[in-house]
């Protein structure tokens, strides 16, 4: 059994043994910040979860949880004692290998994106890890927001722009646009604008504003402010579908309006956003094998979807010409 003496604390009480298992529910905790959340991942419940963690503390000497708005949070004790269950997780999975000698990965990777990025991104990288690593799951999580400054839950967030975080690690992803698209039957029947000043005639199909969470999408409005909103949603599917439907020019990732042959882009030379996705998880999340091969897989799907991402270059033919053709 792995020796867990080097790391208990130098105080009166230890003289109590610690246990391996109330490290790994503290592993469990300090990884996802709920007690639910690790109960159903341990196959427990609450309860023994509250009583494992008061075990181990009453072994270390003190508080190695502390209660946050966001859910629990582990303190410098709390940190050291999840370094030892860290090891003694490593020493188990290192007996678990396959046929081929390879260590198996297991467990539940939960990753929190925005829509377009969960559906073409995460969802493909998800069926990835799955083929590599069968016992591994994969959880996604639809939600366009700021990153958590607590992380409770979630092993991985993609958000959009850099985002400001403690106790976590930010890593660039990749860039990618949005361009101002509308339907085929709407430039036939409206006139084609062309020049940002004619965008004034047209309605704007994009985020809800008093919605909007995230500063850098909200800035992306700023480019078609004479716009009157059309329809509008948190949704960015709903956006796609919207402008399909002829409801007015919607600003739209590139990367999804490309998706749909009978979005033509407007304007190209005159508006077009670049932002940037970047991927957020704490230290101890990214030590988890099955965690640090999602974010390997999330990269190689970037890195193969990088010039879609940023969209097609201008094409020679405006969108005039486009249309009056069809």
């Amino acid at each position: 059994m792995t020796n867990l003496a080097p790391y208990r604390c130098k105080n009166a009480d230890m003289n109590l043994g610690l246990s391996p298992d109330d490290l790994l529910v503290l592993l469990a905790v300090g990884r996802t910040g709920r007690f639910n959340t690790a109960a159903d991942d341990l196959g427990l419940n609450h309860t023994t979860i509250s009583r494992r963690i008061a075990s181990l503390e009453k072994s270390l000497g003190g508080r190695v949880l502390v209660r946050s708005s966001g859910g629990w949070e582990l303190t410098d004790l709390g940190r050291q004692a999840l370094s030892a269950a860290e090891r003694i997780e490593a020493a188990v999975n290192e007996l678990a290998l396959d046929s081929t000698g390879q260590q198996q990965l297991d467990g539940v990777v939960r990753v929190s994106a925005t829509d377009g990025f969960s559906a073409y991104i995460a969802a493909p990288a998800g069926a990835a890890v799955r083929r590599r690593h069968p016992r591994v799951s994969v959880e996604i999580v639809v939600a366009t927001r700021k990153a958590s400054q607590i992380r409770s839950g979630l092993d991985i967030e993609v958000v959009v722009g850099k985002p400001q975080v403690h106790r976590a690690e930010a890593v660039h992803l990749a860039d990618y646009a949005l361009g101002l698209y509308a339907s085929r039957d709407y430039l036939r029947q409206n006139a084609v604008p062309e020049s940002a000043a004619d965008l004034a005639d047209h309605s704007l199909v994009y985020f809800i504003d008093s919605m909007l969470q995230v500063d850098e999408l909200d800035l992306a409005r700023k480019l078609t402010v004479s716009m009157r909103e059309a329809v509008t949603s948190t949704n960015v599917f709903v956006h796609i579908e919207a402008t399909r439907a002829g409801a007015g020019i919607g600003l739209l990732p590139c990367f999804m309006a490309e998706q749909h042959d009978d979005l033509i882009r407007v304007l190209p030379a005159h508006i077009e956003v670049r932002l940037s996705y970047w991927l957020v998880a704490r230290s101890e999340s990214l030590r988890r094998p099955e965690v640090a091969a999602v974010v390997t897989t999330l990269r190689e799907t970037v890195d193969r979807k990088r010039s879609q991402l940023l969209g097609s270059p201008p094409g020679e033919r405006s969108a005039q010409s486009r249309v009056e053709r069809c």
